[in-house]
């Protein structure tokens, strides 16, 4: 997993431009992903990669729409300080994992990485260093193991017909 670095109060328009929300399709938004702060993003970005962010990743708006271009573009995780809420809620909705974690200034952009997300350890392939982080309750995990809330709810739903 190769790390993409951005700073501090990354807000939903920088993710995905408001002129391009005239779709919800993540492989449709995902060309368009930081294309005003970031251009050559969309087009370097290789599945799997990671967004190492400061505080505050996601603010702004409450649409869907960013998480959903983040994933689109290959995005596996992203890993910030703080994430605002709303952003958080959206993301784990739509299955695209988050953790928050304060490597900010450990990692260089480019940095490969590798997660356990079980245990809470990131290592730094690059640098030979771990981080840890707090992973998330279990029955996120699962929520994100099945692509987000819908499924997961879809899944529920035929376990209790049974």
């Amino acid at each position: 997993m190769r790390v993409w670095k951005f700073g501090d109060n990354v807000d939903t328009d920088q993710i995905i431009p408001a002129e391009y929300l005239t779709t919800a399709d993540p492989e449709k938004l995902a060309p368009h992903v930081f294309a005003k702060v970031r251009p050559d993003f969309a087009v370097s970005v290789q599945k799997g990669d990671v967004i190492v962010a400061g505080h505050n990743f996601g603010c702004g708006s409450s649409r869907e729409h960013a998480p959903r271009a983040l994933k689109g573009a290959g995005i596996k995780c992203v890993i910030a300080k703080s994430f605002a809420r709303i952003f958080f809620r959206n993301a784990i909705n739509i299955g695209l994992r988050l953790i928050e974690a304060d490597i900010y200034d450990k990692v260089s952009d480019g940095d490969e990485i590798d997660i356990d997300f079980k245990r809470g350890i990131i290592r730094n392939l690059t640098k030979n260093e771990e981080y840890a982080f707090k992973p998330l309750p279990e029955f996120m995990e699962k929520l994100l193991e099945m692509g987000g809330l819908v499924p997961y709810v879809k899944e529920r739903l035929k376990e209790k017909k049974k």
